[in-house]
């Protein structure tokens, strides 16, 4: 019976499934080195699109902030704007007041008495003057409060006079805007409009 030697033919076998591995691990290899060196590539294209974005966003939060700097300086020079303009109307507005106002003071004095001072404080008149008795300063009060250009007049002092007659005071008033006509009318405001009665 002949005799077959297999060893050759396993030898040659195990040569070709060695190769076979090692071509498949080389292949495996290199398969993960593309795949890590793709993988690489489009995260650092990722990474550089976001940091793109990431600068464009940058850029424009920049402007919206110069933007609204801006806004911000022009809300200021606005409110300084309006603020002169409320003065320059206030002032315009109180302008021809005081010459009602001391036209109204003439109209509400009454006989017997007269006044040595006149001063402003605020929104209020300050009269100091001599009358012949407590009732003209009354009338005068009374006047005041009867008024257009003046109101809520209120008696500080009154002393009787010892060297010459007659009493010395002091009162204030406030100045305000003529009042709507039929709103607290009394008999007093005709006494505003043609003088005080004699």
């Amino acid at each position: 019976m002949p005799r077959i030697n297999l060893l050759p033919w396993r030898e040659a076998e195990r040569k070709e499934r060695k190769l076979s591995f090692v071509v498949a691990l080389a292949a495996a290899a290199i398969s993960a080195i593309v795949v890590t060196f793709g993988a690489y590539l489009l995260y650092s294209a990722l990474i550089r699109a976001q940091a793109s974005r990431n600068e464009l966003l940058r850029t424009h939060i920049q402007m919206l902030n110069r933007q609204i700097g801006e806004i911000n300086s022009l809300e200021k020079t606005k409110r300084k704007f309006l603020a002169r303009m409320h003065i320059i109307e206030q002032l315009q507005r109180a302008r021809p007041q005081i010459v009602h106002v001391f036209d109204q003071i003439v109209r509400t004095v009454p006989q017997g008495l007269y006044l040595t001072e006149v001063s402003e404080k605020g929104n209020r008149i300050q009269f100091k003057g001599v009358a012949q008795s407590s009732t003209r300063v009354s009338e005068f009060m009374r006047n005041i409060d009867g008024s257009h250009w003046l109101a809520n007049a209120d008696l500080e002092v009154i002393k009787a006079g010892r060297s010459r007659p007659g009493s010395t005071f002091t009162l204030d008033a406030q100045v305000e805007s003529p009042k709507p006509a039929g709103l607290g009318a009394t008999p007093n405001h005709a006494l505003a409009a043609g003088g005080p009665q004699r």
